[in-house]
């Protein structure tokens, strides 16, 4: 297959996880007979720096143009620490989604058999989790009508959810489910908000499509007592925008790392492939950054075009990788591997899977895994 992807590695850290998923897509590639080609592009700070604009027509232009986009991370301290900025690197973001119809959001959660004692929460009750949560992405508080009065004491946001935008993420929530555990959980806050009862209402309809499908309701509150309480009991999560923000960063503890939660953004016909975590400003260049999430968003990236043997191969090289402890700080604090070196070494499982074992040696006298 050949594929020409857009390559947006944008600020702090995302250069650097990015770089990492393309090794393992570009060895791949070299082992299953495709072709990739990766075309970069600035989004975020460093484009705001270098065109006063947080998305660029041409970056625009090249995602229209590819078929897929590869993600890094988007923030700088000197927005974030600004709330008069006027432009925002967050602007790019939600410009991109927008404007390429993104409006689903899917966030696999998994604890890690080999990661479970990594987590702050007990072994007994994240063991065999296994979730997706699909976010909807283009709706909603995030892209309401907003309102500042002239005196700046007081403020607006409207969240405001079409059906048809409802109806969407719905089915491809639904229709996850069939193929997992039959059972879809809709978070809202439909004792407040009057966008949660239309919500229940067309999601309510949408299952009787799917009579294999258990609906349960949880309002957002109880939602994530039960993620910390309770995470096994959910299969597929669907709910609203900043909902689903807020809970998919809550469910990153249950793995160990926010470092670990890849994400896919897709719509009728695009589709973006990217960490759920930040831009960590404070590491970048240092070599300490998890690039896993971002490797396992280039295997949703591959599951998308149904090559769903390489995302798999993918997925063990990572799971090795944990195995062997060949990881960085936020999961090995003893015995520290570089952003780098985690990816060298699962670029090198993927096309040496039974000699990486002999090359993990390498990684601690600091050469290279790749022989």
């Amino acid at each position: 297959m050949k594929l020409n992807i857009a390559v947006l590695p944008g600020d702090g850290i995302g250069p650097e996880v990015t770089k990492q998923a393309i090794k393992a897509l570009q060895a791949i590639a070299l082992e299953f007979d495709h072709s990739f080609s990766f075309t970069h592009a600035s989004v975020g700070a460093i484009a705001i720096d270098e065109t006063e604009n947080p998305l660029p027509e041409q970056t625009l232009d090249l995602c229209e143009a590819s078929d897929a986009i590869l993600f890094g991370a988007i923030g700088d301290p000197k927005y974030d620490n600004n709330p008069d900025a006027k432009v925002r690197p967050e602007q790019g973001l939600l410009r991109l989604r927008k404007s390429l119809g993104l409006y689903a959001n899917i966030r696999p959660v998994k604890a890690y058999e080999t990661l479970l004692d990594k987590s702050p929460l007990k072994k007994h009750i994240i063991e065999g989790t296994d979730i997706s949560i699909y976010r909807e992405l283009t709706g909603g508080i995030y892209f309401g009508e907003k309102h500042l009065s002239e005196d700046g004491n007081t403020a607006s946001d409207l969240c405001l959810y079409t059906k048809l935008e409802i109806e969407r993420i719905a089915h491809l929530a639904f229709k996850a489910a069939v193929a997992r555990r039959n059972k879809v959980t809709l978070v809202d806050k439909a004792n407040v908000l009057e966008s949660s009862r239309l919500w229940r209402r067309v999601v309510t309809e949408i299952a009787k499509e799917y009579p294999t499908v258990a609906l349960d309701f949880l309002f957002v509150d109880n939602a994530a007592m039960q993620m910390i309480l309770n995470p096994k009991q959910f299969d597929v999560i669907l709910t609203e925008n900043m909902f689903g923000d807020i809970i998919s960063d809550e469910a990153s503890v249950i793995g160990g790392s926010i470092g670990l939660l890849a994400s896919a953004s897709v719509g009728d016909k695009y589709a973006m492939f990217e960490p759920i975590h930040g831009s960590y400003p404070e590491a970048t260049g240092k070599g300490i950054a998890n690039p896993i999430a971002s490797i396992l968003s280039a295997a949703m990236l591959l599951e998308h075009f149904d090559l769903f043997e390489e995302a798999e191969v993918i997925r063990q090289a990572v799971e090795k990788s944990l195995l062997l402890n060949i990881t960085t700080p936020d999961l090995n604090t003893e015995h520290t591997v570089t952003t780098s070196k985690v990816g060298d070494f699962i670029a090198d499982y993927i096309s040496n899977p039974k000699d990486s074992n002999l090359n993990f040696s390498n990684i601690h006298l600091g050469q290279s895994t790749i022989i």
